[in-house]
Parts: structure tokens; sequence; C-alpha cells
């Protein structure tokens, strides 16, 4: 049998944290104390992350949580420097990021920044509109997180060039059409960011779609 291909994977480390993430599957990015840990973690959301791609109508690999190539590790700034992946966020591209994103690749990347759209949507939709606080009380509940995201999303557009106020949580012409936008710039792909001080494509695809994931899955294990 043919050993399978294993899946590329960058670290970027902050002072307290790690995250791994997928070079070539965006909003597959997680969190822990090291990068052996972040790794642990990456796999274990496989069968979160698999139904996701399926979604797209994009293969996923059988064995994906089985081997990882860590690429790259990006360091954390030298003090006093600021990491925001100690307070939950990934904030620095891979060197592959800037690889041109074109043609099927740029397709195939969108698909699955709108399946996550539509996964948290559903989760959403689903889930009660109280959520189940943290052990110290803390939490937003349903829509807070939900507006959150578009507060969020609205503030990514900005970084692919795109100009839109944040849609009010159920204006959903509104909403379809930032997702519409911002589904276009990352089909139209590219090497360089559309602006100055932008966001290379395959970085804004990982960045928007993580965030989309991570707040569907925290609502989902909140609930209830």
């Amino acid at each position: 049998m043919a050993k399978a291909t294993p899946i590329r994977v960058y670290l970027q480390q902050g002072r307290t944290r790690v995250f791994a993430c997928a070079v070539d599957w965006p909003g597959w990015c997680r969190r822990a104390k090291t990068g052996e840990e972040a790794l642990e973690a990456l796999a274990e959301y496989v069968p979160r992350y698999a139904p996701v791609v399926a979604r797209a109508g994009v293969a996923f690999p059988a064995h994906a949580s089985e081997s990882f190539e860590v690429v790259e590790i990006i360091p954390a700034p030298p003090a006093p420097g600021f990491s925001g992946v100690d307070f939950g966020t990934i904030d620095e591209p891979c060197k592959l990021d800037r690889l041109p994103l074109k043609g099927v690749e740029a397709k195939r990347v969108a698909a699955i920044v709108e399946a996550s759209w539509a996964t948290l949507d559903d989760v959403v939709a689903s889930a009660p509109p109280e959520l189940r606080k943290g052990p110290r009380g803390g939490g937003r509940d349903r829509d807070k997180v939900a507006d959150h995201v578009l507060g969020a999303e609205a503030a990514y557009a900005r970084k692919l060039g795109l100009r839109h106020k944040q849609p009010a949580l159920h204006d959903v012409q509104a909403i379809a059409a930032l997702r519409s936008d911002i589904v276009a710039s990352l089909r139209a792909g590219g090497d360089a960011p559309a602006i100055e001080n932008g966001w290379l494509p395959r970085y804004a695809a990982r960045r928007i779609a993580w965030h989309v994931l991570d707040h569907a899955w925290e609502i989902e294990d909140r609930s209830g």
C-alpha cells in the first residue's frame, strides 16, 4: 500500500501558545501550549473539519490525521513584540502563501470558505440563544458570537480591498453581498495583496475560514 502524502503544516509560535495550520486546507488550524500538542489538536479535529470539506465538494485525504509535515516554523516576535497567537489568533502568513492562487486551486479554496460559512449558519440556526458559560461565567451568547463573526468579516474584507459595512445580524442580503465579494476575490486569487498592507489570498482564505469555524465549533461545544 502506498504511503499517504503528509499534510503540509506550519507552526506559528507565540510566547505561551502555538498554532498549527494546514497550509492547503483553509480553516484547519488549532492552538495549544506546544507545537506537538497543537499538531495533536489538529489531528483530533479531522472529524469536525472533514464534513466542511465534503460540503464544499472537495476530496479530503482519508488518512489526513496520520501524517503531518511541518514545512515552516514562524517564531514569536522578540520582546516586547505582540503575538496574536497568545490571544487566540493566527496573524502571520507562511512562505508558501506567496505562491500564486489561481484556476482550480482558487475555486477549491473559495469553496471551502463558502462551506465554512454554511456550517456556521447551520450551527447558529440550531443553537439555543443562551450558550453554556465558561467556568468563570464568561462567554458570549449565540447572537453575540454570530455578530462578532460578521464584524470580523467586514474587517477582513478590507484586507482584500473590499468595502462593506458590518451587516446587521439578520440582514440576509447584506451578508450575502459581503460574502459574495469575498468569494469573488478569492476566486480571482493572485500572488500579492490587492492593496497595500492587505492580505495574500491564501492567507486570507485560511484566516477567514478559521475564524468562522472556530466560532461555529465554539457554539456547538457550548450549546445544551
